[in-house]
């Protein structure tokens, strides 16, 4: 009788780890290739479960009465057509604002807007993100890897911890999601601050 019941428990756990490796595996496939069907299953589990939908993918009202990503402009960036007005003056703990999109954000740093992800040749990723430079701009947190900071709420800080596989898992996901041609206005800098005892710039 203990046999048997051992030998029920030991085949249990078997089935049970069977289950969890293949429920694992689906869910996130591991990031060993970085071109071909793995690689773009594994930049897809990592696109939806690092947020990239929060920011790149306008959001509208749904049906139960909250927002929800519009699908439809899937990682597509802020939309074109939203003109915004100046953004809000910070006042006390408020110090910075999103649209209603929320693929826009005004702070201390300026204006910035989500970026087109999608690969449209023209304002998407196009031919101009190779996929050295996608890896460069999330390691070193800048613009095309080279130039500007990218900018809050973006973030490169946490993403730059993913290994230079899971990035190029990313890209090749995002090569393969449908293009949609958006045109995002460029990310607004502030000012940088006057120096102390500067006096204020007459209009």
């Amino acid at each position: 009788m203990k046999r048997s019941l051992f030998g029920l428990a030991a085949a249990c756990v078997i089935v049970v780890s069977l289950a969890f490796s293949v429920a694992s595996s689906d869910a996130a496939p591991g990031p060993s290739e970085t071109k071909g069907p793995s690689a773009v299953k594994r930049g897809a589990f990592l696109v939806k479960t690092g947020g990239c939908n929060d920011c790149h993918t306008p959001w509208k009202m749904g049906k139960n009465g909250l927002p929800e990503p519009d699908m439809t402009r899937m990682l597509s960036g802020h939309p074109e057509g939203m003109k915004l007005p100046p953004p809000p003056q910070a006042a006390g703990p408020w110090i910075w604002f999103g649209a209603a999109t929320n693929t826009a954000y005004a702070g201390p740093w300026g204006i910035s807007y989500a970026p087109n992800l999608t690969p449209d040749p023209n304002t998407g990723l196009g031919s101009a993100w190779t996929e050295e430079i996608f890896v460069k701009a999330i390691k070193t947190g800048k613009h095309f890897g080279t130039s500007r900071l990218i900018m809050p709420p973006m973030p490169w800080e946490a993403y730059s911890n993913y290994s230079d596989a899971d990035l190029k898992a990313m890209y090749a996901y995002l090569k393969t999601i449908p293009p949609i041609v958006n045109h995002v206005p460029d990310s607004v800098e502030a000012p940088p601050p006057a120096p102390p005892g500067a006096s204020p710039k007459k209009k």
